[in-house]
């Protein structure tokens, strides 16, 4: 395997990330509601679909 490497392998760390400007670690009202509607939906399929669903494979087919 070579010794030698690029000249992107070499450049130092600040030079590399140079165009990285993070100004914090907010997340945006977007992405939080549609995190909210994941949820929601989640909590709504579970109650509609999966209990019912449970409940009648494992206490009705006994």
């Amino acid at each position: 395997m070579s010794e030698s490497k690029s000249l992107s392998e070499r450049q130092a760390a600040e030079t590399e990330h140079r165009h990285h400007h993070y100004v914090g670690s907010r997340i945006p009202w977007y992405v939080r509601l549609i995190w909210i509607g994941f949820w929601t939906f989640a909590v709504y399929y579970t109650i509609r679909y999966l209990v019912p669903a449970l409940r009648e494979e494992l206490f009705l087919n006994l």
